[in-house]
Protein backbone atom coordinates (compact mmCIF):
# COMPACT_ATOMS: atom_id res chain seq x y z
CA UNK A 1 0.00 0.00 0.00
CA UNK A 2 1.09 3.54 -0.62
CA UNK A 3 -0.41 6.89 0.32
CA UNK A 4 -0.17 9.86 -2.03
CA UNK A 5 -1.93 13.10 -2.90
CA UNK A 6 -5.25 12.77 -4.72
CA UNK A 7 -4.18 15.52 -7.12
CA UNK A 8 -1.57 13.09 -8.48
CA UNK A 9 -4.34 10.56 -9.25
CA UNK A 10 -7.25 12.37 -10.93
CA UNK A 11 -8.70 9.00 -11.92
CA UNK A 12 -9.71 8.54 -8.25
CA UNK A 13 -11.53 11.88 -7.83
CA UNK A 14 -14.98 10.50 -8.65
CA UNK A 15 -14.47 7.50 -6.37
CA UNK A 16 -13.46 9.75 -3.46
CA UNK A 17 -16.31 12.18 -4.15
CA UNK A 18 -18.83 9.34 -4.14
CA UNK A 19 -17.49 7.96 -0.87
CA UNK A 20 -17.66 11.37 0.82
CA UNK A 21 -21.12 12.11 -0.58
CA UNK A 22 -22.47 8.76 0.57
CA UNK A 23 -20.75 8.70 3.97
CA UNK A 24 -20.83 12.30 5.18
CA UNK A 25 -23.65 14.19 3.46
CA UNK A 26 -26.83 13.96 5.50
CA UNK A 27 -29.76 12.26 3.75
CA UNK A 28 -31.87 15.40 3.48
CA UNK A 29 -29.11 17.14 1.50
CA UNK A 30 -28.12 14.31 -0.87
CA UNK A 31 -28.59 15.11 -4.53
CA UNK A 32 -26.73 14.82 -7.82
CA UNK A 33 -26.04 18.55 -7.64
CA UNK A 34 -24.39 18.09 -4.25
CA UNK A 35 -22.32 15.21 -5.64
CA UNK A 36 -21.22 17.41 -8.54
CA UNK A 37 -20.11 20.13 -6.09
CA UNK A 38 -18.16 17.60 -4.03
CA UNK A 39 -16.51 16.23 -7.18
CA UNK A 40 -15.46 19.73 -8.24
CA UNK A 41 -14.12 20.38 -4.74
CA UNK A 42 -11.91 17.29 -4.82
CA UNK A 43 -10.66 18.20 -8.29
CA UNK A 44 -9.16 21.33 -6.67
CA UNK A 45 -7.22 19.63 -3.91
CA UNK A 46 -3.48 20.10 -4.03
CA UNK A 47 -0.22 19.61 -2.14
CA UNK A 48 0.78 22.84 -0.40
CA UNK A 49 -2.48 24.60 0.51
CA UNK A 50 -5.92 23.56 1.70
CA UNK A 51 -7.82 21.52 0.81
CA UNK A 52 -5.35 18.64 0.67
CA UNK A 53 -6.59 15.11 0.07
CA UNK A 54 -4.63 11.88 0.28
CA UNK A 55 -5.54 8.45 -1.01
CA UNK A 56 -4.46 4.97 0.05
CA UNK A 57 -3.81 2.71 -2.93
CA UNK A 58 -3.34 -1.07 -3.03
CA UNK A 59 -2.62 -2.77 -6.36
CA UNK A 60 -3.85 0.27 -8.34
CA UNK A 61 -7.10 0.32 -6.35
CA UNK A 62 -8.06 3.32 -4.24
CA UNK A 63 -9.06 1.87 -0.86
CA UNK A 64 -9.20 4.92 1.39
CA UNK A 65 -8.99 8.67 1.64
CA UNK A 66 -8.45 11.47 4.11
CA UNK A 67 -8.37 15.26 3.79
CA UNK A 68 -6.94 18.30 5.49
CA UNK A 69 -9.26 21.30 5.48
CA UNK A 70 -8.51 24.79 6.65
CA UNK A 71 -11.77 24.49 8.60
CA UNK A 72 -14.25 21.64 9.01
CA UNK A 73 -16.47 23.34 11.59
CA UNK A 74 -17.53 26.85 10.61
CA UNK A 75 -18.69 27.64 14.15
CA UNK A 76 -15.06 27.21 15.27
CA UNK A 77 -13.29 29.25 12.59
CA UNK A 78 -10.40 30.16 14.90
CA UNK A 79 -9.07 26.57 14.78
CA UNK A 80 -6.96 25.29 11.87
CA UNK A 81 -6.15 22.89 10.21
CA UNK A 82 -8.64 20.02 10.42
CA UNK A 83 -8.40 16.34 9.63
CA UNK A 84 -11.54 15.55 7.63
CA UNK A 85 -13.30 13.01 5.47
CA UNK A 86 -11.52 9.88 6.64
CA UNK A 87 -12.93 6.91 4.76
CA UNK A 88 -11.73 3.36 4.17
CA UNK A 89 -13.63 0.93 1.96
CA UNK A 90 -15.50 -1.58 4.16
CA UNK A 91 -13.61 -4.66 2.94
CA UNK A 92 -10.29 -2.97 3.84
CA UNK A 93 -11.23 -1.87 7.36
CA UNK A 94 -9.53 -3.20 10.50
CA UNK A 95 -6.21 -3.46 8.64
CA UNK A 96 -4.60 -0.27 9.98
CA UNK A 97 -5.21 1.77 6.82
CA UNK A 98 -7.11 4.55 8.63
CA UNK A 99 -4.32 4.94 11.17
CA UNK A 100 -1.72 5.10 8.39
CA UNK A 101 -3.76 7.78 6.62
CA UNK A 102 -4.02 9.76 9.87
CA UNK A 103 -0.28 9.49 10.49
CA UNK A 104 0.45 10.68 6.96
CA UNK A 105 -1.85 13.68 7.50
CA UNK A 106 0.10 14.52 10.65
CA UNK A 107 3.34 14.46 8.62
CA UNK A 108 1.86 16.72 5.94
CA UNK A 109 0.50 19.19 8.50
CA UNK A 110 3.84 19.28 10.32
CA UNK A 111 5.58 19.93 6.99
CA UNK A 112 3.26 22.90 6.48
CA UNK A 113 4.41 24.37 9.81
CA UNK A 114 1.42 23.64 12.04
CA UNK A 115 1.76 22.34 15.60
CA UNK A 116 -1.82 21.22 16.26
CA UNK A 117 -4.38 19.34 14.20
CA UNK A 118 -8.13 19.30 14.90
CA UNK A 119 -11.02 17.05 13.98
CA UNK A 120 -14.71 16.76 14.58
CA UNK A 121 -16.64 13.56 15.01
CA UNK A 122 -20.18 12.57 15.76
CA UNK A 123 -19.67 8.81 16.12
CA UNK A 124 -16.02 7.78 16.42
CA UNK A 125 -14.66 9.57 19.48
CA UNK A 126 -13.43 6.37 21.12
CA UNK A 127 -11.33 5.52 18.06
CA UNK A 128 -9.56 8.88 18.14
CA UNK A 129 -9.05 8.74 21.93
CA UNK A 130 -7.36 5.35 21.45
CA UNK A 131 -4.98 7.01 18.97
CA UNK A 132 -4.03 9.72 21.47
CA UNK A 133 -6.31 12.55 20.37
CA UNK A 134 -7.39 14.91 23.15
CA UNK A 135 -11.08 15.68 23.60
CA UNK A 136 -11.54 19.46 23.60
CA UNK A 137 -15.31 20.02 23.86
CA UNK A 138 -18.75 19.25 22.54
CA UNK A 139 -20.40 21.82 20.30
CA UNK A 140 -22.87 22.15 17.44
CA UNK A 141 -22.15 22.70 13.78
CA UNK A 142 -23.86 25.34 11.65
CA UNK A 143 -26.81 23.00 11.07
CA UNK A 144 -27.34 22.31 14.76
CA UNK A 145 -25.81 18.83 14.73
CA UNK A 146 -23.97 17.94 17.94
CA UNK A 147 -20.30 17.15 17.35
CA UNK A 148 -17.18 16.59 19.41
CA UNK A 149 -13.94 18.45 18.78
CA UNK A 150 -10.56 16.76 19.26
CA UNK A 151 -6.98 17.93 18.82
CA UNK A 152 -3.54 16.39 18.70
CA UNK A 153 -0.10 17.90 18.95
CA UNK A 154 1.81 17.35 15.72
CA UNK A 155 5.09 17.02 17.58
CA UNK A 156 3.95 13.88 19.44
Amino acid sequence: MYIDYLCNYPEYVETVANWIHNEFVIESEKSLKKLDLITEYFKKTNVKSFPITLVAVIDSECVGTISIFENDLKTQDNLTPWLASLYVRPNYRSQGIAEKLINRVREVVKGLGFETLYLRTEHTSEYYKKLGWEYVYKTHDGKGQETQVFRISINN
